[in-house]
């Protein structure tokens, strides 16, 4: 087959299309950071050389030193950046370059809003980094030979970001990718060496690989012509192994944006050095927002692994819990083997330690934001709240300090906002209380509205209102907390008689109670059937009839209908039903002689009941028809 054969022309999938047009359009108003991804692009080719060349020397080819080239031509009106990294196949170069194969695309378009300032940090984030050269170029051509293949596979990709691309097999005997931006009109501000220059020293001086430059030099004297020659703007070394006090906190944003490919600053980072029987560096940032896929299960998280300021792999999971898979950043080891594999690394002592090192600082981190910045740290809890509380049932050891750093709603803002920590808790606690009360719903509007809430909210007494779905796991994972049980207000017994007024719940008073009502609750327990474990007198109603209410070690009704939901089969629970005797509805029930009647209010009571905690009923058409069938009765006897 000829080399002329081999060319095709391809179109782009449908999402790409839009970006291309979004990009055109020139959507971003910050047009430098177009050389910075293409920049960071090279980067990771020439750092994924250096992992793969660990087990297979012949892939440097007789060129070991790895670097990145930028040039210029104003006669052409082209910026070339080239670098002689891992490289590509033709069909790494469809699948990668010719296509979107992730679905962070669709996302991607999604998100943006048309407001350039806040559409700018998506383009990184979503690994849409090269379709940036079409902010400033109209054609764009790359041509690339993946190390370890012959001169033969060499591919020329061209596009002019109309929809559709051109890709062919060319010979080319240099290892690497070459990228030539055939600029827009308008855009010659982009060919002036001092603009390029400025453009790598903010965005790439962190680059651990030679950054050149294609500078001109002005001629010597009048005999003699101007000179070109390449010079390397960036300090090209590992930022991570200076000093903290040489680093600056720009250069800090600069390294963080090129790992993480967000376009906004970190929230806080945390650099350290551990030195003894064990060496390793950390550098580990808090992103300001919550990456698009935090929740998809498929989703790799981690930090960079280097080992000897050798990059050996992007997302070492291994390195950090999955509740901080948020937090992003480098670890660099001196103890680790160059050709260390994932493998390797899920059983290893020094990846233990240096996992339970990187946890400890993180959580440091946290911590000092919420002491000291609180505002900073609410940031933080906003976007990744609902992952940390995963924390108590991963990570035992750190339970203590993961739970101070738990925040909720709770009666006493009485609004959705998370923002009540234990230690706030704790330092509200009634007199002679004992326990930490919570309740657990579908939504903050369930829970704060919750009939079992009535007597706490008479008596003063705190309780934490919990809505994320995430929540149940984080209670069975965190019994106490500071020596003081967490108890759910819906489930078994109440003993409130050490708290506030006492005339309601003397032992007198509810003897009283129960002998007043002792034939209506039989009665109501036998109209209702294997439908509740028991009915009984209530302590926690003040205006509500009834509610329902399940043993102290069962599972509640809520997590009952998360597993159902997600498709466990779950055996019904025998609630109880309590009821209110100081409600009028229940002390007509207690002059009820029509036991038709009776059963039909019964039966009133506990859907009622289950729907006020965010249950669903059987049989809705018989809750209505009863319902109407009860009211037109009253209306009549008016």
């Amino acid at each position: 087959m000829t080399v002329e054969a081999q060319k095709e022309t391809l179109g782009f999938q449908a999402e790409v299309k839009q970006l291309l047009k979004l990009m055109i359009n020139a959507l971003y108003s910050n047009k430098d950071i177009f050389l910075r991804e293409l920049i960071s692009n090279a980067s990771d080719a020439c750092d994924k050389l250096r992992f793969e060349a660990l087990t297979d020397s012949g892939l440097f080819e007789d060129q070991a030193e790895l670097q990145i080239k930028v040039q210029f031509d104003k006669t052409a009106r082209t910026i070339t950046v080239s670098d002689n990294g891992i490289g590509m196949s033709r069909q790494e170069v469809i699948e990668l370059i010719g296509t979107i194969a992730h679905s962070g695309t669709r996302e991607f378009m999604q998100r943006l809003t048309g407001d350039q300032a806040q559409d700018a940090h998506l383009i990184g984030q979503f690994g849409v980094g090269f379709y940036s050269s079409f902010i400033v170029a109209d054609r764009v051509e790359l041509f690339t030979r993946r190390a370890g293949l012959s001169p033969e596979h060499g591919v020329h990709w061209e596009s002019a970001g109309d929809g559709e691309f051109s890709i062919e097999t060319i010979e080319r005997a240099q290892r690497g990718t070459e990228i030539v931006l055939h600029l827009r009109e308008g855009e010659d501000e982009m060919l002036d060496q001092w603009r390029l220059r400025s453009i790598i020293t903010r965005y790439s001086d962190h680059i651990g690989l030679p950054v050149l430059l294609d500078v001109e030099r002005p001629a010597k004297d009048d005999d003699s012509a101007p000179t070109r020659e390449w010079e390397q703007v960036n300090k090209a070394s590992a930022l991570w192994t200076r000093p903290r006090q040489d680093i600056k906190d720009d250069e800090y944003q600069a390294l963080y944006k090129h790992i993480s490919h967000d376009f906004e600053d970190p929230l806080a980072w945390t650099h350290n050095r551990v030195e003894g029987n064990l060496e390793y560096i950390s550098l580990l940032y808090i992103p300001q927002r919550a990456p698009f896929d935090l929740w998809d299960p498929n989703r790799r998280y981690g930090v960079k692994l280097y080992v000897r300021r050798v990059f050996i792999m992007d997302d070492a999971e291994q390195l950090i819990p999955r509740y901080l898979r948020f937090v992003r950043g480098v670890i660099d080891s001196n103890d680790l083997p160059l050709n260390i594999s994932r493998e390797i690394l899920q059983n290893n002592r020094i990846i233990d330690s240096i996992r339970a090192g990187s946890v400890k600082k993180v959580l440091g981190l946290l911590d000092d934001l919420a002491t000291k910045q609180p505002e900073k740290y609410l940031t933080v809890w906003q976007q990744f709240g609902q992952v940390l509380k995963e924390g108590p049932g991963e990570d035992y050891a750190n339970r203590e300090q993961i739970a101070r750093l738990l925040r909720f709603a709770s009666t006493h803002t009485d609004s959705p906002e998370q923002t009540v920590s234990l230690s706030d808790y704790l330092s509200r606690m009634a007199e002679g209380q004992e326990a930490i009360y919570y309740l657990t719903g579908d939504s903050f509007a369930s829970v704060r509205h919750s009939p079992h809430l009535e007597i706490f909210r008479k008596k003063g007494v705190e309780v934490l209102l919990l809505s994320d779905r995430v929540d149940e796991w984080l209670v069975s994972h965190l019994p106490e907390f500071e020596g003081k049980p967490l108890h759910s207000v819906a489930k078994g017994s109440l003993d409130l008689d050490k708290l506030g007024d006492k005339a309601d719940s003397e032992p007198e008073v509810q003897k009283q109670h129960d002998d007043e009502y002792q034939d209506v609750l039989a009665r109501i327990k036998t109209a209702l059937g294997e439908q509740v474990q028991d009915v009984r007198i209530s302590r926690r109603l003040t205006d509500s009839p009834a509610c329902l209410v399940v043993d102290e070690h069962a599972m509640s009704a809520h997590l009952e209908r998360l597993l159902r939901e997600a498709g466990q089969n779950v055996p019904m629970s025998k609630p109880y039903l309590e009821i209110n005797p100081d409600h009028s509805l229940i002390r007509q029930l207690k002059t009820a002689t029509d036991e038709t009647e009776l059963q039909n209010w019964a039966q009133l009571l506990f859907d009622q009941a289950l729907l006020a905690e965010g249950g669903q009923l059987e049989d809705p058409g018989s809750y209505v028809r009863r319902l109407n069938d009860l009211l037109l009765r009253l209306t009549l006897t008016r």
